[in-house]
């Protein structure tokens, strides 16, 4: 039995995703989630270390089926509603909707942030499953730090006489004690930090910044400043409540197969691939990175992050790629491919710096996923690519791939940057005290309103180190 279900499992791809196992009449038996679908699938092929119901399943077991997904946290959410749907025989977790914690805007004049393990109300918008109880913690302090939503019950709402601590330390606006005005504002603000749209919020906020500090309003920039340190430290793990269309994905097996096609395409013998995309706010904290693949698929040893050491090219994206694959083919001459995630101005810089690899350019249109066209290493334009071919899905899969390895470094950098800004200006002040006390206030803001006490008070920094912080702030 086990060389037969070897056999089943032979093609698994080493990605994230959801598998489906199935009798031999076709009936759905089992729905699992998998950060690696090959690894999870090959601890099968051992029974006897299988749970007892798992041994019974697994003996029935005569089709594998898988489903790739961007990341662990998607494949979390499509298992859970795969078996809500599908009601797999020997799933006995999921059936009841408690496994997995939700978060919920409740319907009321001030909606309450809170979290559950249950069925769906009508009466709340709901958001989640989250991966852990610490995910989901995570994101309500930063949805309470950002937006100050309140999370307490409506009875004790409506018996407060004044606010309470969380108003203290602002994570609340006390709409039980205070007239709120912007209530409903945060609340919108809210449900789209949730639904995936923080990129653009962060951008929203900066902008607010620069005009704060511009007119020399630093108490209220720092506010701000605080804000974008939550939005961009914490990874929120929720879904839509409406989730929006899914352009069909690539298939990770199918590497091999479509990197011939592309050879055919471009009509050039392809090894190593260079994918290049790069990042910055306003000009600040300007990164680049590079993904690589090949004939096997992604070559993870080949990624690379890049700082921009040239500060006069900053905000420019074109000056900024060209640095970013110059010093990218000068460490790897294995690079025979090169693709760049823009048009025609991010081809012309690619071509200029590197005129003896062939390079494509894989440019937006109007939809992000499915209005694609490419520049070809000619520099002609190519418009009548399938856009449910095999070489079109790799093209966009290896570009997402590239702006999400790039995106994640920028937020990294830009989330230090801000976070160690104020406090590393304090002597003696190192990584692991910023780290308690960004830990123990939650913010840098807190930090600096602090009196010399609640320094005091924090868990390993000392007498000495919370009197310096006091006295810088103060």
């Amino acid at each position: 039995m086990n060389i037969q279900f070897n056999d089943l499992i032979v093609n698994a791809p080493s990605s994230p995703g959801v598998y489906r196992m199935y009798g031999a009449d076709g009936t759905l038996l089992y729905v699992g989630k998998a950060k690696n679908l090959a690894n999870r699938l090959n601890q099968y092929v051992d029974v006897s270390k299988l749970e007892l119901h798992k041994q019974v399943m697994r003996s029935l077991v005569t089709r594998v089926e898988w489903e790739i997904t961007p990341t662990e946290s998607d494949a979390l959410i499509l298992e859970e509603k795969l078996i809500k749907t599908e009601k797999p025989k020997y799933n006995i977790m999921l059936t009841d909707g408690k496994m997995y914690p939700m978060l919920a805007l409740t319907n009321h004049k001030f909606p309450r942030l809170l979290k559950f393990r249950g069925k769906i109300s009508q009466k709340r918008d709901v958001y989640g499953p989250y991966p852990s109880v610490q995910a989901l913690n995570e994101t309500i302090k930063m949805i309470q730090k950002v937006c100050r939503i309140r999370t307490c019950t409506d009875t004790f709402m409506n018996n407060r006489v004044r606010p309470c601590l969380l108003y203290q330390i602002g994570r609340c606006s006390a709409p039980c004690t205070m007239k709120v005005s912007d209530y409903d504002e945060n609340v919108k603000l809210a449900r789209r930090i949730l639904t995936g749209d923080s990129e653009p919020i962060i951008n929203e906020l900066s902008e607010q910044m620069k005009k704060l500090s511009d007119n020399m309003d630093y108490e209220n920039a720092g506010i701000i400043r605080d804000k974008i340190v939550a939005l961009t430290k914490t990874s929120i793990r929720g879904i839509r409540t409406n989730p929006p269309y899914r352009a069909k994905s690539y298939d990770n097996t199918n590497w091999n197969e479509t990197v011939s096609e592309m050879e055919k395409w471009i009509g050039k013998k392809i090894n190593y691939v260079g994918v290049f995309d790069n990042s910055h706010l306003f000009g600040t904290n300007p990164v680049g990175a590079m993904i690589a693949f090949g004939h096997d698929g992604f070559i993870k040893s080949g990624y690379r992050h890049f700082k921009l050491r040239d500060r006069a090219r900053a905000g420019n994206d074109i000056a900024m790629m060209q640095e970013f694959v110059s010093r990218a083919i000068e460490n790897n001459p294995n690079i025979d491919l090169i693709i760049v995630d823009g048009g025609r101005a991010q081809w012309n810089i690619a071509h200029e710096t590197a005129p003896n690899i062939a390079v494509i350019g894989v440019t937006k249109g109007e939809v992000r996923n499915g209005d694609e066209h490419f520049i070809m290493p000619d520099g002609s334009e190519y418009r009548t690519m399938p856009k449910d071919s095999k070489l079109f899905l790799l093209l966009r899969h290896v570009r997402d791939e590239a702006h999400r390895f790039v995106i994640t470094y920028h937020r990294t950098t830009r989330a230090k940057s801000m976070t160690g800004s104020c406090l590393d200006e304090i002597d003696g002040i190192g990584a692991t005290r910023k780290k308690l006390l960004l830990n123990h206030f939650g913010s840098v803001r807190a930090i600096m309103d602090a009196d010399i006490n609640a320094l005091i008070r924090v868990p390993g920094l000392g007498k000495s180190a919370a009197q310096k912080i006091y006295n810088h702030f103060h």
